[in-house]
């Protein structure tokens, strides 16, 4: 009797330290989900912004009886007309695209402007208003030109096939080798925001050659306020080059995303220069109709608070605005690359040291190749600019290939990556921002002053491997903690090594889109169906929907997981995988929510962003949770 009562009482107490040993068990792997979904947040919290706004200065290009004038979007028409008969103002939209920002102009005498002004500036709903001015391709100067290429090479049989890609050496310097077998770009929005490209066959221009399999989207003529954004320049369709030339096409040169998407943006007339008002109205544009890069290849010496205010609003609705740092050759960075919320552009030449014209200063983010058609270091027969095909300078009857150089050829390089990081499913501007920062490499010289180089030399291969693989990583990590978690609470297994590896394979898709898949073979990840299963899960929404930009809430959601599981959880077998599937999503959301690396479409502000995601990661996890309990 005794002996059996010690020995229920030993089973007891052993079952109650079995028990105990659970929770601790239970209770260590919460926390370890805990640390690193901490530890996901100040890896990928936003960089300290070091950007300082100057504003006024530089009075030789502002225009003395011009003002602009920003209203409040939620203003009216009566109460603008309101304003401008109070003032004796004639308000104008600066184009038929600025009613919803609220964008106005009005002519004034000189003798008043700054009296206007100053009543402007006291009206609680008046957001900006100052001179306008005039900024140009970067501080006036036209690009330089160099002699155009020899004739194709036939017997050139390398990848890309572009015969002339073998004068591109600024292509190489940032890894586009590698790079092209990782990704295009494909699916996301890039404006040039410049001269205008030459796109289209219409009237006196025509599309050149090199562009025929480049992707458009429509545009706007800042300069004749109609939808013909043609270049009448040559500098804008250059930049449009670098950016997504057609690619691997037997003709002439290659770009850096070939499988993005231009949006051409007239803001510079014929002669280099158009209005602040123009431009920041055109960055209104591009964020408001699916941008999620803006180029600018153009600035001045001097700060506007209108155009500050425009780059901030395409920042904050999760475009990534790249600017060239200017051609001055001294330590301060043009405008608008040294606003807040832009990604300030160095140039750098074939021995990957700055070039000689190159501004610089504390607001430099990154460098790239802007060309030096001064010299031929790497003697290859051609001066060391930058090789695009555009039209002849002035003429956009005739077009050729030929080299430019300047902060402006740098920028579009640059603009370039971050189309091939958020075609990876990241499209935060900072994060964009962050990855190309950290993927940044030092010169061959070993020596990057932050003054002139930023971070260093944008590395596309380097920037795309850490949006694909460190963000897949880190959420398929995050994803194995959360599983065994759910495993633990329902009782299923006892600990992460025991799971079922069906349950694993789940959360890998779920989780991660098998992010390692690039990297076990870049030229298989290449082929139609691997590339979109070594996206991100939630990136597929540009593979299957065609949406213009990432982060479409249906895809960063419970859905999928939920309807998996409602069409096959009757299926015994298929319980393990789709509840590991389901605590993949739940990872993957989680990992959004606290890195910050996507900008969720059509749900403004960070509230509303992160309600959704939460709410709908514990949804994933619940599916998961329950599936794993029955």
């Amino acid at each position: 009797m005794w002996a059996r009562g010690l020995a229920r009482s030993y089973n007891d107490h052993t079952t109650m330290s079995n028990e105990t040993t659970q929770r601790k068990g239970r209770g260590l792997v919460w926390l370890l989900l805990l640390l690193a979904v901490l530890l996901i947040w100040w890896f990928w919290r936003p960089p300290a912004e070091q950007h300082t706004f100057v504003p006024g200065g530089g009075g030789a290009t502002v225009m003395a009886d011009e003002i602009i004038v920003d209203f409040s979007d939620a203003d009216s028409d009566a109460r603008v007309a309101e304003v401008g008969r109070d003032l004796g103002l004639d308000l104008k939209l600066v184009s038929s695209q600025s009613r919803d920002e609220r964008l106005y102009k009005a002519h004034v005498a000189p003798a008043r402007r700054d009296e206007v002004l100053a009543q402007l500036a006291k009206l609680p709903d008046v957001e900006a208003a100052e001179p306008d001015a005039m900024y140009f391709l970067i501080d006036g100067r036209d690009p330089t030109i160099a002699t155009p290429p020899p004739p194709e090479d036939p017997s050139w049989k390398g990848y890309p096939n572009d015969p002339q890609y073998k004068f591109q050496w600024h292509l190489g310097q940032i890894g586009m080798p590698e790079a092209w077998k990782l990704a295009d770009g494909d699916g996301v929005i890039v404006a040039v925001v410049d001269t205008g490209v030459a796109y289209e066959n219409w009237k006196k221009f025509h599309q050149v050659p090199d562009l025929a399999q480049t992707k458009f989207v429509k545009g706007w003529n800042f300069i004749g306020d109609n939808e013909h954004a043609d270049d009448d320049h040559g500098h804008g369709t250059h930049v449009a080059g670098t950016i997504a030339q057609s690619t691997n096409n037997g003709v002439g040169v290659a770009g850096v995303a070939p499988g993005a998407t231009i949006m051409p943006l007239k803001v510079l007339s014929a002669s280099g220069s158009g209005s602040v008002a123009g431009i920041a109205d055109a960055i209104h544009y591009a964020a408001d109709h699916g941008a999620k890069v803006i180029n600018m290849s153009l600035g001045g010496r001097f700060g506007s608070k209108v155009l500050a205010n425009a780059v901030k609003y395409a920042h904050d609705k999760g475009v990534t605005v790249v600017c060239a740092a200017g051609n001055d050759g001294a330590g301060r960075v043009s405008y608008p690359a040294a606003y807040p919320g832009a990604v300030a552009v160095a140039a750098t030449q074939y021995d990957e040291s700055t070039t000689f014209y190159s501004n610089w200063g504390k607001e430099i983010d990154v460098a790239a190749p802007g060309g030096n058609t001064q010299v031929d270091q790497n003697g290859d027969g051609m001066p060391d600019g930058v090789l695009q095909n555009t039209i002849v300078i002035g003429d956009p009857s005739k077009d050729g290939y030929f080299t430019f150089m300047g902060t402006s050829m740098a920028s579009p390089h640059v603009a370039g990556v971050a189309a091939l990081i958020i075609a990876q499913g990241v499209t935060d501007p900072d994060a964009v921002e962050k990855i190309m920062k950290d993927g940044a490499r030092p010169p061959k010289s070993g020596k990057a002053d932050s003054a002139r180089y930023g971070a260093g030399i944008v590395d596309a291969p380097a920037s795309i491997k850490r949006a694909h693989g460190e963000t897949g990583a880190l959420s398929f990590g995050l994803g194995l903690l959360l599983a065994g978690a759910l495993a633990a609470h329902a009782r299923r297994r006892g600990g992460i090594i025991a799971l079922n590896p069906l349950y694993l394979a789940g959360v890998l898709v779920g989780s991660s889109g098998l992010f390692f898949l690039p990297y076990l073979s870049a030229t298989l990840a290449h082929l139609p169906v691997l590339a979109t299963l070594t996206q991100p899960f939630p990136s597929w929404d540009m593979t299957l929907l065609g949406v213009a930009g990432h982060g479409n809430p249906l895809f960063y959601s419970a859905l999928a997981p939920f309807a998996l599981l409602l069409f096959g959880y009757s299926v015994k077998p298929l319980r393990a995988p789709l509840a590991g599937f389901a605590a993949g999503v739940a990872a993957s959301l989680v990992f959004t929510l606290v890195s910050g690396t996507t900008h969720l479409l059509w749900l403004p502000g960070f509230a509303l962003g992160t309600l959704w995601l939460a709410g709908n990661a514990l949804l994933a996890a619940g599916l998961a949770y329950i599936t794993l309990r029955e």
